[in-house]
């Protein structure tokens, strides 16, 4: 987008930081409500009128790609830190992947919002694939070389087991997704 003149810092600031309260209210809503919820409720959670959300984001669609580019992005930051700060290589990586399984379990109606926009969804797809498979594959890897889960697992393969895990979560409160995605992150461990 062209700049049509000198912007001072402080509005740059104050329009990311609207962004991002917009962003996390819209998600938080999106997690209660799933992603047809009234843009008025996303406006009171953040503090806003409805027309600032209008402004940032013009269509719905444009709002849920937003969130979900935004919880893509928080979690492929997360696996360095997680890496970084975790008392081990197979600690972050499970708490990476209960991040994960956050995000996963929490996009209700998200397929649906998208199918009308099919390019859009493959492309946020190809985004998601981009950003998140480098990151499980740099804690895989990690956990590999301190000796802690066997070789040869892949980061796609990985997300995608955790994701066949998830699937229908919220459809039956007899299955604990999360339950069965902890089984099989232990199940990576290698005996001591």
């Amino acid at each position: 987008m062209a700049s049509t003149g000198p912007k001072s810092p402080k509005k740059r600031a104050d329009a990311r930081r609207n962004e991002q309260t917009l962003l996390e209210a819209a998600a938080a809503v999106f997690v209660v409500s799933g992603v047809d919820a009234p843009v008025r409720d996303i406006a009171a959670r953040a503090g806003v009128g409805m027309g600032t959300i209008y402004r940032h984001f013009p269509t719905r669609a444009d709002l849920v790609i937003a969130v979900y580019r935004h919880q893509v992005d928080a979690c492929a930051e997360a696996g360095p830190e997680l890496l970084a700060s975790s008392e081990s290589p197979h600690a972050a990586l499970t708490r990476w992947i209960a991040m994960f399984v956050d995000f996963l379990t929490t996009k209700h109606g998200l397929a649906t919002a998208l199918q009308s926009d099919n390019a859009r969804f493959e492309a946020l797809h190809a985004y998601f694939l981009d950003r998140l498979v480098p990151v499980c594959a740099q804690l895989l890897e990690a956990a590999v070389e301190a000796g802690e889960i066997q070789p040869g697992i892949e980061g796609y393969g990985l997300l995608r087991a955790v994701g066949n895990l998830c699937v229908g979560a919220g459809d039956d409160p007899r299955y604990d997704a999360r339950r069965m995605v902890d089984l099989l992150i232990a199940g990576l461990r290698l005996p001591r």
